[in-house]
């Protein structure tokens, strides 16, 4: 697959370039993909709420009163769900485990598929070159101000991690900027364009296939 690369003008150059067949060519399995975003999106989750139960709320575990002979229904400890300040049962724990495993291959070959549909679906945007001289958020929001972005949400996959050019698209709205190196089926998602460098193309082939 050929694809017409722009520059930082947003013009389009007489260069075209030729996509990895192995990478952006590969048919789409919705299964797949919706089984590597739900884990990946499990991965991130992060458990806050947190009950405790009779073991460890604060109280005495001593028999509030007699078995028998009170006439009063029969209890062994304060600490117990049915009492005031007793413990909470069936309530939520943060020692819940939501991690999922999924092999390498099917992770590669789901990024794969969505890399895949960014191309065919024109989503895919490549540039000459992605860099900033002197990391001000202006220079790199004109640059994609000239680009074929239409206002959308746009992930910047840099073929190394630069400084500079991570200052100046940190702060832009609906920007994510990362290496191509992380690339995964979340962020990808998560935004509507992928905009690339020819040199971030080469490091995603390197990385991904091998």
């Amino acid at each position: 697959m050929k694809i017409v690369v722009y520059n930082t003008k947003g013009k389009k150059t007489e260069d075209t370039l030729t996509l990895p067949k192995e990478i952006f060519e590969v048919p789409m399995n919705s299964d797949l993909v919706h089984q590597v975003l739900t884990s990946q999106m499990a991965n991130k989750r992060q458990i806050s709420a947190h009950t405790k139960n009779r073991s460890e709320v604060a109280g005495s575990g001593i028999k509030p009163w007699r078995q028998k002979g009170t006439g009063r229904a029969r209890h062994g400890s304060k600490r117990s769900p049915i009492w005031p300040g007793g413990g909470i049962a069936h309530g939520p724990r943060n020692d819940r485990v939501l991690e999922r495993d999924i092999p390498k291959k099917m992770r590669r070959k789901a990024l794969f598929m969505v890399l895949s549909e960014k191309a065919r679906t024109n989503d895919l945007i490549v540039i000459e070159n992605l860099e900033s001289k002197n990391g001000k958020t202006k220079e790199t929001s004109n640059i994609l101000k000239n680009l074929p972005l239409n206002g959308k949400s746009v992930f910047i996959a840099l073929p190394d991690y630069d400084k500079n050019m991570v200052m100046s698209a940190r702060n832009i709205d609906k920007v994510k900027i990362d290496s191509a190196r992380n690339l995964n089926v979340l962020d990808l998602l998560n935004t509507k364009y992928l905009l690339v460098s020819k040199e971030s193309i080469k490091t995603i082939e390197k990385t991904f296939t091998k």
